[in-house]
């Protein structure tokens, strides 16, 4: 189990292995739900796009993912994806 400080609205993933990368999401997605919070950004990084893609990935084959796209200019652009969870 991931152990977080506090949860939020955002997961920098800066600071994780790429292997941790798909356990991590998949709880912290549950970990936002039990906390009502069901608009996420999480922050893969610009590089080659290869985490983005991985990241892309699991949340198409999470249940509790409603939506994701690429985050606007505000948010962090392609360096980021916000995701819409079910409530």
């Amino acid at each position: 189990m991931v152990h977080y400080q506090e949860i939020t609205d955002e997961l920098d993933l800066h600071h994780f292995h790429p292997g941790e990368v798909k356990p991590l999401i998949k709880e912290y997605i549950r970990e936002c739900r039990k906390k009502n919070i069901y608009e996420i950004r999480i922050i893969h990084g610009k590089g080659k796009g290869i985490l983005k893609k991985r990241v892309h990935k699991i949340l198409e084959k999470n249940q509790y993912v409603k939506d994701f796209y690429t985050a606007g200019p505000q948010s962090g652009f392609w360096g980021a994806t916000i995701a819409v969870l079910k409530k």
